[in-house]
């Protein structure tokens, strides 16, 4: 027997069954509310984002470029999206804002024009989001 144990003993220091029973049941209910919770934010999160894909650019002079990109996002749901264009030196030479009515398909293509202030050497999808 342990000094602890002994101790308890001693003066009448024991735990009681449904004490223990309790506090396991409390810790339980935490654990799946916490879990569920969890689990919603990742849920809500996932529906109601969108995420592009760049599928090419293409420079064509000092003041444009051609910017070719699909979409995944909610259907039924508007989406507008920020391209942009950089030169060498990864300063914007170009940006724009597009917005696209709502659809009832999950992904779509798209291809925009970009104009820019001078010679770009790339062109991409920014970030796009649900308006």
């Amino acid at each position: 027997m342990t000094t602890q144990a002994m101790l308890d003993e001693r003066y009448g220091r024991t735990r009681s069954p449904r004490r223990r029973a309790v506090l396991w049941t409390i810790v339980g209910v935490v654990a799946v509310t916490a879990t569920a919770l969890l689990g919603w934010s990742v849920v809500s999160n996932s529906i109601s984002s969108v995420t592009a894909t760049d599928t090419g650019y293409n420079v064509v002079d000092d003041g444009l470029v051609t910017l070719t990109f699909q979409i995944t996002s909610p259907v039924g749901e508007p989406v507008a999206c920020a391209i942009e264009a950089q030169d060498e030196e990864h300063g914007t030479v170009g940006w724009r804002v597009v917005e696209y009515p709502a659809s009832p398909d999950h992904s779509r293509a798209f291809t925009e024009e970009i104009p820019t202030l001078a010679l770009a050497t790339t062109g991409f999808v920014n970030t796009c989001w649900v308006p």
